[in-house]
């Protein structure tokens, strides 16, 4: 019998909110991301599900080479370029478009001995302070990748620093905008500019492409509204059970650090997961852990390999209940929330060790 800790990924899901994120890019089309494997669901899945997406954006070549394999036929999007000038002759030879963010990368297309056709994304930094050319070098690098046989700068790009805000600031999308439409005056071409945030927080916000991440699994892009506010389902389910269940006196210290005291003679259960699995540490005592069917409450700090959890009020719960410990039941986002951490994050630290596998679900 194999460790019950399994993280089902419902395809239908992400399908869904693919229409989501296509009901509120309008006109737009979208480059779904999934890099990072699909943010932890798995790079193969993501090809399947995001079918209906304009583009598929990634990182790095391999995890373009595996789309392709797949049978993912539309456009590629290398999202930080190539890494190293051999990667230049893959991405011609599977069609990709490379983001270039750097004068470095410019030198490596420069220096390429076949001019084979090559389609780029000029990368501009707008004010966020990580990638892409400076304003005052955005001429520049423009001008040598046009003068490049076989380059076509297809698009401008640039990445939202605070899309997920409305506030005011000095780095506010609105300044981020205005700085963008200036590196972009008087340049006929396409432009990608939002992110998941900019996308649902932001629809005033025009441009050509939309780069949705987050949103595609399930995850609310900036905490409020909720996802469920914003028509997104869930695409993961941490599921576990319960290995191990107890009765402890009143004053009871549970855990590392004995940081949980019972209050009372109270029934405690141990979950096969743990922060080695991907689970935070950081949780503290409190956060909702489902379990047979109700909300029950995390209880001492978590371990490598299992976590406890205040079993009062649920009398029926026994070795073997079911556990979740995000999903349906408990949202990702409100796990991350109160371990002070991001829906990404728990995401992508899942442990290779905790099994993945579909979930069964209606389509719409």
């Amino acid at each position: 019998m194999p460790r019950p800790l399994i993280a089902r990924i419902d395809g239908h899901a992400l399908s869904h909110n693919l229409s989501v994120a296509r009901a509120r890019a309008g006109q737009r089309r979208i480059w779904a991301v999934a890099k990072a494997n699909a943010y932890g669901h798995g790079l193969e899945r993501a090809v399947r599900a995001f079918a209906d997406a304009d583009g598929l954006a990634v990182l790095e070549v391999e995890e373009a080479q595996r789309a392709r394999e797949r049978g993912w036929s539309k456009p590629i999007l290398l999202l930080e370029g190539v890494f190293d000038p051999r990667e230049l002759d893959e991405a011609v030879r599977l069609d990709l478009t490379c983001v270039v963010h750097c004068f470095e990368q410019i030198e490596m297309i420069e220096r390429r001995p076949d001019p084979a056709a090559l389609n780029v994304y000029l990368k501009l930094d707008s004010g966020m302070t990580r990638l892409g050319f400076a304003p005052v070098d955005a001429a520049s690098a423009r001008q040598r990748l046009g003068a490049v046989a076989g380059v076509r700068v297809a698009a401008l790009m640039s990445h939202l620093a605070n899309a997920d805000r409305r506030d005011p600031g000095p780095c506010s999308v609105q300044v981020q905008r205005r700085a963008f439409d200036r590196l972009c005056k008087g340049i006929r071409v396409e432009t990608s500019l939002c992110n998941s945030a900019a996308l649902f927080l932001h629809p005033d916000l025009g441009d050509h492409w939309v780069r949705p991440g987050i949103a595609l699994y399930g995850s609310s892009p900036a905490g409020s509204p909720a996802a469920a506010a914003l028509g997104l389902r869930p695409a993961m389910a941490l599921n576990s059970a319960l290995i191990a269940v107890r009765k402890v006196p009143a004053g009871a210290q549970v855990g590392y650090g004995s940081r949980w005291t019972a209050a009372r003679p109270t029934r405690l259960g141990v979950v096969a997961c743990g922060y080695a699995d991907g689970y935070p540490r950081s949780a503290p005592d409190g956060t909702p852990v489902w379990v047979a069917g109700r909300r029950a409450a995390l209880a001492g700090r978590v371990s490598m390999d299992m976590l406890s959890v205040d079993l009062t009020g649920i009398d029926d719960a026994a070795v073997g209940s079911p556990v979740q410990l995000w999903g349906e039941h408990v949202g990702i986002d409100e796990v991350a929330r109160h371990s002070e951490r991001v829906a990404y994050e728990l995401m992508c630290g899942l442990n290779p060790r905790v099994r993945v596998t579909d979930a069964l679900s209606d389509p719409d």
